[in-house]
């Protein structure tokens, strides 16, 4: 089923709600304010989502995924170039970290950052179509695009939400992406949920 260009948008606003949501918790937790928006949105294939990662060279990728399972299953992930995801990282929790171990910060901020948006954009979803989902554990992982998609993107029966996603964090225009990769079948039945033809 190919999505309408109204359909699109109407993901596109559930997407944008969810991160409006993730970005208010965020401002009340810390001293900076945040702003979240999605200004793009694509549907994906697997082949095409490693064409679009590998437009950014061989720069490694620092990702959050969240998994999620209910009235469809997926993965929901969050996804910055390292050094962005270092600005991020800064931005929310200072610069001076003599004597911690930085690369443990950097894991556990990412995580409560994508734990939040992640969960604000599912939270959308669910509160939307009045449905329940269950989630796991955010999982933190830094490497190249292939070999953190490789095993999840094997295959072309999954369909992927690319939500292009911009974190203004005072002075800062930090861009990161929103990945959604729903199993055989799902995206069709969101789309059918959302009722609009």
């Amino acid at each position: 089923m190919e999505p309408s260009s109204r359909q699109i948008e109407a993901l596109r606003e559930l997407i944008n709600i969810g991160v409006g949501k993730g970005a208010s918790i965020l401002n009340t937790m810390l001293s900076s304010h945040i702003t979240l928006q999605v200004p793009t949105l694509k549907l994906l294939s697997s082949s095409e989502l490693i064409d679009e990662l590998r437009k950014g060279g061989k720069e490694k990728l620092s990702s959050v995924s969240l998994k999620f399972d209910g009235p469809f299953a997926g993965s929901a992930e969050l996804m910055f170039s390292s050094a962005t995801a270092l600005v991020l990282v800064n931005a929310l929790v200072g610069e001076s970290h003599a004597g911690i171990d930085f690369d443990s910060i950097r894991a556990g901020t990412l995580c409560e950052v994508g734990n939040i948006v992640l969960n604000g954009v599912m939270g959308s979803i669910s509160n939307f179509f009045s449905s329940y989902f269950t989630y796991s554990v955010p999982e933190f992982l830094e490497d190249t695009p292939e070999k953190i998609f490789s095993e999840k993107v094997r295959g072309d029966d999954l369909t992927i939400i690319l939500a292009k996603t911009r974190f203004v964090i005072e002075e800062l225009d930090i861009n990161g992406d929103i990945l959604l990769f729903f199993e055989v079948g799902a995206l069709s039945k969101l789309i059918q949920m959302t009722g609009i033809m």
